[in-house]
């Protein structure tokens, strides 16, 4: 009985002080997720022009790899000026002006939180994060006694929420 009174002290117990020292990062990943899902909008973006060179030449993938335009069409071609949605690109000497719409510095590196690659500096946090999140899902459960009507209504809840994200996930 000792050893069930530690196990759930611990977990109370590490439970109520991560959540205190993720909940900054949790307000932070939450806004960024929601923005993620405007993506494909421009809410809250802005028109930002550019004036670069690149490598003359290239075709209509690699420039749109270039400028990091996905699907980069282009509409016309006049001589050596390639035009596109975006702007145009002069072939022969390899200048592009073109505008994409961003989101404001702030928004944007926090939008890349979910973003990143194992290789990018946020792996970690990213990693750390999503451990926590995963101890604050096993560590709920011994939020309760598991006689209690709550941890009973809990469990359905849980069960609920699970099969309501598989359902969404395979539609």
């Amino acid at each position: 009985m000792d050893k069930i009174k530690d196990t759930r002290s611990f977990m109370r117990i590490t439970h109520r002080y991560l959540g205190y020292f993720l909940a900054g990062i949790m307000a932070v990943y939450a806004l960024s997720g929601v923005l993620l899902v405007y993506r494909d909008t421009d809410f809250l973006k802005k028109e930002k022009k550019y004036d670069k060179t690149v490598a003359v030449n290239l075709s209509e993938k690699e420039l749109g790899k270039e400028l990091k335009i996905k699907g980069l069409e282009v509409e016309k071609t006049e001589g050596n000026i390639l035009h596109f949605k975006q702007g145009t690109y002069d072939a022969a000497s390899g200048k592009a002006k073109y505008s994409k719409m961003e989101l404001p510095f702030v928004l944007d590196k926090m939008v890349k939180l979910h973003k990143s690659q194992s290789k990018e500096t946020l792996s970690p946090l990213n990693t750390f994060f999503g451990i926590s999140l995963f101890f604050f899902v096993i560590s709920s459960f011994w939020m309760f006694n598991p006689k209690t009507k709550a941890f009973k209504r809990g469990i359905k809840f849980a069960i609920a929420g699970l099969i309501i994200s598989m359902i969404l996930l395979c539609l």
